[in-house]
């Protein structure tokens, strides 16, 4: 297994649709291990395909939840079924998001209190889970990527200007930025 480079906000692939895998196959299997293993350097709860550069329908999670999903998982060519997402104003100590793609910038952002999964691991079988909290959270971030948004993308105005100072600042929104788990230092201070 192999750590592959996280792409940063700005590189092409974060801002498209991925497309339908459509074979499944050794290489999308070695694909998801290196994205499980990539995750895992990164510290993170979810990666998609996109974030490493890869513009197919994928995604890894590492989450323990109640809900009854395994714990660790890979959803390719997922669809997702959302409950309402509520209008009242994100709670920033409760409803914080980061992206390991936008790194180091953390914002509050609306989601849907529960979520129904449906996909296929990498040998082709189906998937099948419902998540609640937090990890419905973790699935429709991850989710998002596959439709070429980032959470960022969703914030409401003042957190959304202070997320684009940042980009800003770091010199985000270009293509060709990205950074290496366990090599350069963790964006979330992990």
């Amino acid at each position: 297994m192999t750590v592959l480079p996280i792409t940063i906000w700005g590189e092409p692939v974060l801002h498209r649709r991925a497309s339908e895998v459509e074979v499944f196959d050794d290489e999308l299997r070695t694909l998801i291990a290196d994205m499980f293993e990539t995750n895992d350097a990164a510290n993170g709860v979810g990666l998609a395909a996109p974030q490493v550069g890869v513009g197919k329908r994928i995604f890894v999670y590492k989450y323990a939840n109640d809900d009854g999903a395994p714990p660790t998982g890979v959803v390719v060519n997922p669809v997702l079924t959302l409950s309402k997402i509520s209008g009242a104003v994100p709670d920033p100590d409760e409803e914080e998001e980061g992206c390991l793609s936008f790194p180091s910038g953390q914002y509050p952002l609306k989601r849907a209190e529960w979520a129904r999964v449906e996909g296929f691991d990498g040998f082709g079988k189906p998937v099948k889970f419902e998540a609640t909290g937090w990890f419905a959270r973790v699935i429709q971030h991850e989710y998002d990527h596959l439709d070429g948004k980032l959470y960022v993308n969703r914030l409401m105005d003042r957190y959304a200007r202070k997320a684009m100072k940042l980009a800003k600042k770091n010199g985000w929104g270009v293509p060709g930025l990205t950074w290496m788990p366990g090599v350069d230092p963790d964006p979330f201070g992990h």
